[in-house]
């Protein structure tokens, strides 16, 4: 199914997306990956606790988070999460994990990765892969 296909499926609503990345200059390119798609609507922010209180008060259909930031790390934000929302799909994208911690991820309920650097097409076509499985 291609974004044109499933944005009539879901009405002309878009798929909130939720960016979490502690570097800007990563948020910021992702952002413009979801922005070139009509299928997307996006927020982001720089970390783990953010993300959590952003779930907390709204909705979103995809969480992509990085596993490696201060604070909180991506880990904590996706088991904090998937308590929250255990069928929000969170989507780990990351440069520098180690396999242990994509394997922790996968635990606590990351259903997919991918490894920096993430190619425009790669990246919209992993996110309406989701958004298809999810209209299921």
């Amino acid at each position: 199914m291609t974004a044109e296909e499933l944005l009539i499926k879901r009405n002309g609503k878009p798929l909130k997306i939720l960016i979490v990345d502690d570097e800007e200059n990563v948020r910021n390119v992702f952002c413009d990956f979801c922005n070139s798609s009509p299928l997307f609507s996006v927020a982001s922010v720089c970390g783990g606790v953010e993300a959590v209180e952003r779930v907390e008060t709204e909705e979103f259909d995809i969480v992509t988070i990085d596993l490696v930031m201060p604070e909180m790390s991506g880990l904590e934000a996706i088991e904090t999460i998937k308590k929250q929302q255990p069928h929000l799909p969170v989507v780990v994208v990351t440069g520098n994990a180690t396999e242990g911690l994509i394997r922790d991820a996968g635990r606590m309920g990351g259903c997919r990765v991918m490894r920096k650097p993430v190619e425009l097409d790669q990246y919209i076509q992993e996110l309406v892969d989701l958004a298809e499985e999810k209209c299921g």
